[in-house]
């Protein structure tokens, strides 16, 4: 007999009980690993750390997730792995839904407390610190967990693909080639799930509904062959670090932090306007108060809704590395020949990143100071993403779910960061619909030091997705 939909209770105590004896510990090994990226670890596969997480969360998958899911480490050459795992539908009809998440994590970083550490795994009351926990390795044990709890109280579901990459944080390089390779078995999924985004606070289910498009690009100047006294040329020879500030001046104010370019800006949608309204007043000072700020250190505008969209839906620039800066205990009085900088800009979600790209290099290289040799080395860029309108059958499924589990209505917000293949697979599934969400919430800090995982969080999420999923069988 199949049950019309999902006893909360009984959610609750199963999902619980899941975490706390099974997904939780293994989650805690997981952290343990240091699987970084293959950007950030070019000899990843000689180094085994991601098979080691690969591995751990595949077995755990076959273990703990329902009967009859099949669990396969797909392995293309000269690709990272990708976890591929199928459920046979108990509804009729022939729909499926796609369930995403990525084991893969962000290098070290410094500044971690102490006591804790990106390979350290330590639990404080409601918090898992370490590395990659909530970003993204929660994700596969939520999606599986949801699918074992829509079994145990047989409540119907359409087919389900689950996607678990290892190259998300590398810009998901490989993850296109899978979805090709693995088409026949994905189908058309009328309905996508992406466990790998934030949420505004821990106090309901937060949708994502924009993601920004990213640029990166190395920034050089240079002015001599190598470096001279300081008091014997300065004043003749230009600054490589004023030449590079004025360049930047052409992007950026200073002052505000306004990007100057328009070619990198968009029309901010009054639906998304309305939304970030809505989240600053839900959020309130936590729109910006979630920050570790340095003494008197303010908000770059008074306005929380203009924050929100500043972080969602404006063009930003952070300038996130150097070189040719000496450590302070090594800086002499030279004039230096060299400054480069690696540039950062976020784009609005519907910029387009080859003609922002373009607008970029030539503001940099264009008649650059004192005849100063500018060299812009391009990285990789991406366009964002905007959510397609929600069905009506969704809106009320999510919204229902947060009550139910979390016991505040569903939100929806835009987030500043970028999920590069949420585009892709947009393009390639027009109709489905999209749920983007996550529980990276205030301080939890991913890619930053004393990242941790919200588990109340976590186990509300894995409710909910298990509801989104009962609805989208019985709409």
């Amino acid at each position: 007999m199949v049950a019309p939909t999902l006893d909360a209770a009984r959610a609750k105590d199963f999902v619980e009980t899941l975490f706390e004896a099974h997904a939780i510990p293994t989650i805690t090994e997981y952290i343990a690993i240091p699987n970084k990226s293959q950007a950030f670890d070019p000899r990843w596969a000689e180094n085994g750390h991601m098979d080691r997480a690969v591995s751990l969360i595949a077995e755990w998958c076959l273990a703990h997730g329902p009967d009859g899911l099949s669990v396969e480490v797909v392995r293309l050459p000269g690709r990272t792995p990708l976890i591929c795992m199928e459920l046979a539908a108990t509804a009729t009809g022939a729909d499926t839904v796609l369930l995403y998440g990525h084991l893969d994590k962000q290098p070290e970083m410094v500044g971690w407390a102490e006591g804790l550490g990106p390979w350290t795994p330590v639990r404080r009351g409601d918090e898992l610190f370490g590395r990659g926990g909530a970003d993204d390795g929660y994700a596969a044990f939520a999606s599986v967990a949801a699918l074992r709890l829509l079994r145990e109280q047989g409540v119907a579901h359409h087919r389900a693909v689950v996607l678990i990459e290892a190259g998300e944080e590398s810009g998901s390089p490989d993850l296109a080639a899978y979805v090709e390779h693995l088409a026949d078995r994905i189908g058309t999924p009328s309905l996508v799930i992406c466990l790998d985004s934030g949420c505004g606070n821990y106090d309901q289910l937060w949708c994502t509904t924009s993601l920004r498009g990213m640029l990166h690009c190395d920034l050089v100047v240079e002015t001599l062959r190598e470096g001279v006294h300081s008091g014997d040329a300065s004043g003749v020879v230009p600054s490589t670090f004023r030449v590079a500030r004025a360049l930047l001046s052409r992007v950026e104010d200073e002052a505000t932090g306004a990007i100057r370019l328009s070619a990198l800006h968009s029309p901010i949608p009054e639906e998304r306007a309305a939304q970030a309204r809505l989240a600053a007043d839900t959020l309130g000072d936590a729109v910006f108060d979630k920050f570790p700020w340095h003494g008197g250190t303010q908000p770059m505008a008074s306005d929380r809704a203009e924050l929100v969209l500043n972080r969602t839906w404006r063009p930003t620039l952070s300038v996130t590395g150097a070189e040719g800066l000496p450590a302070l205990r090594d800086a002499g009085n030279v004039l230096r020949p060299k400054t480069a900088l690696r540039l950062s800009l976020r784009l609005p979600p519907t910029c387009d990143a080859t003609l922002a790209k373009q607008a970029l290099v030539d503001a940099l290289t264009r008649d650059p100071p004192c005849g100063a040799t500018v060299t812009v080395h391009s990285g990789d860029g991406a366009g964002g993403w905007n959510a397609p309108e929600t069905a009506a059958w969704l809106a009320a499924s999510l919204d229902a779910a947060s009550h139910t589990y979390f016991g505040a209505g569903a939100m929806g917000m835009g987030e500043g960061g970028s999920i590069p293949f949420i585009g892709m697979l947009g393009r390639r599934f027009p109709a489905a619909q999209f749920v983007i969400t996550g529980v990276l919430g205030p301080r939890s800090n991913a890619h930053g030091p004393n990242e941790f995982l919200h588990i109340p969080t976590a186990k509300k999420l894995t409710c909910c997705v298990a509801q989104v999923l009962a609805d989208h069988a019985a709409r």
